[in-house]
């Protein structure tokens, strides 16, 4: 059963999620405040993460860096009622992996989680194989990411980006098909969400002398590994 953090300080919401995670099949532990937060994510090592961006003694954002800093991958999604992209974009740049709006439905939410929850659930013994450009190796079967031997932290969205684009080696990606492969969408409310994702993972593959994503003005984004100045 997977296991969910959910931090919310309005105790209505609150209950309301936890029953709705719980008749959905998930295992939840509730915090009201950002401190509480942090506390219970290391005791119970959670599947995922909701949580809400304004809390009480540390902000959701301050958690998500907080987290993120102690080397924790698990997957966010931040709960906001602010519906300014910069808003959306602190999250994001903080460690998130997603974000929900509120009011937001029920179902709504649902599926965002088991997006999110996509790579945890992935069918065990399944092989997909490995994938080399360059000094870059991305192992699908382990869901691990190398640079010249040396392991690459990534975030569970940057992973899936990376693997989604990597598996179509060479071939143009559209916005529209990142949106539905990596977050199950037809159209992400703001196309900001992809280029902050390509932003952390250019930064995480930064190595000298190769890129790998390239960027293709007003279509999308290619995975093909270039060798810089040769």
């Amino acid at each position: 059963m997977p296991r969910i953090l959910l931090v919310e300080d309005d105790k209505s919401i609150r209950m309301a999620l936890e029953f709705a995670l719980t008749r959905a099949g998930y295992e939840v532990t509730p915090a009201s405040d950002g401190a509480a937060a942090i506390e219970r994510a290391r005791a119970v090592e959670p599947d995922l993460v909701l949580l809400d961006i304004l809390l009480p003694k540390l902000s959701g954002i301050e958690v998500a860096k907080t987290l993120r800093a102690a080397g924790s991958a698990v997957p966010i999604i931040m709960l906001t009622a602010l519906d300014q992209d910069a808003d959306k974009i602190a999250g994001l740049d903080a460690g998130a992996d997603d974000y929900v709006t509120k009011p937001f439905s029920t179902p709504e939410l649902l599926a965002r989680i088991r997006a999110n929850l996509r790579r945890t659930h992935a069918s065990e013994g399944t092989r997909m194989g490995v994938i080399e450009a360059g000094p870059l190796k991305i192992d699908l079967d382990a869901t691990r990411v190398s640079i010249d031997g040396n392991p690459v932290k990534l975030r569970s969205k940057e992973y899936e980006l990376l693997a989604a684009l990597a598996s179509r080696r060479g071939a143009l990606c559209t916005r529209q098909w990142i949106s539905q492969e990596v977050w199950g969408e037809q159209f992400l409310p703001t196309s900001r969400t992809i280029d902050t994702h390509i932003r952390r993972l250019r930064k995480a593959l930064r190595t000298d002398g190769w890129s790998y994503i390239q960027t293709e003005h007003g279509m999308g984004y290619r995975f093909e590994a270039r060798q810089e100045n040769a």
